[in-house]
């Protein structure tokens, strides 16, 4: 069965910085891509960032890039996103995906089918 459990969101003020983690099971997590979601307060999902299998591509959306940075620890089967000048509009539970996300060059989109299937961790960004 597929395990994914996200950690490290809270509240932080704006410019602070927070690290999520992704603690995956069940699954190959070397050999697939992993993406980071977000949803915030009565608004619908949005892709974040992704990171290749091997590491060697990192995508962003552009909301967040050059502010965060995804990676991961292949031995551990744990995926990260580091948040840095946090912006309130940051304020969104986030969810880590092994699937339903579909990219295409330097971009990528959620697909209509996707649900998340974690509790996702919840980042408030407030002063």
């Amino acid at each position: 069965e597929v395990q994914l459990v996200e950690s490290g969101g809270g509240l932080v003020q704006p410019g602070g910085s927070l690290r999520l983690s992704c603690a995956t099971s069940g699954f190959t997590f070397s050999s697939n891509w992993m993406h980071w979601v977000r949803q915030a307060p009565g608004k619908g999902l949005q892709w974040v960032s992704t990171i290749t299998s091997s590491r060697s591509v990192t995508i962003y959306s552009d909301s967040v890039k050059g502010r965060f940075t995804i990676s991961r620890d292949n031995a551990k089967n744990t995926l990260y996103l580091q948040l840095n000048s946090l912006k309130t509009e940051d304020t969104a539970t986030y969810y880590c995906a092994k699937d339903g996300v579909h990219c295409a060059g330097d971009y990528c989109s959620i697909q209509a089918s996707y649900s998340p299937r974690s509790q996702g961790t919840q980042v408030t960004v407030s002063s």
